[in-house]
């Protein structure tokens, strides 16, 4: 009964880490979701930061807080393959350029 319990404990402890990514998991950019109603605002869903460009090194404006409404007034593809949105935030009516 001992031999068994070893024998698959061990082969879990083989066979199990196989199915996971390197790493342990993925890393993903945030992605921003929307409410229920399609005419309703995108919330943010982690804490984010406004930039006043489409580029990374672009100075930041200010953070945008988790759950913070935000509309989209519209989206640009980078030539490196980026997804920028240029969105305005609801409670300070600033405009800005997020990574989605």
């Amino acid at each position: 009964m001992l031999r068994w319990r070893w024998a698959a404990l061990l082969s879990f402890a083989l066979v199990a880490p196989a199915a996971l990514p390197a790493g342990g998991g993925e890393r993903r950019m945030p992605e921003l979701r929307r409410r229920q109603g399609m005419a309703e605002p995108l919330l943010a869903p982690t804490r984010l930061s406004l930039q006043c460009a489409p580029q990374q090194q672009a100075p930041v404006i200010g953070p945008v807080a988790l759950g913070e409404p935000l509309r989209v007034l519209r989206h640009w593809c980078a030539a490196n393959g980026e997804r920028w949105l240029q969105v305005q935030q609801l409670g300070s009516g600033r405009r800005g350029w997020l990574l989605g």
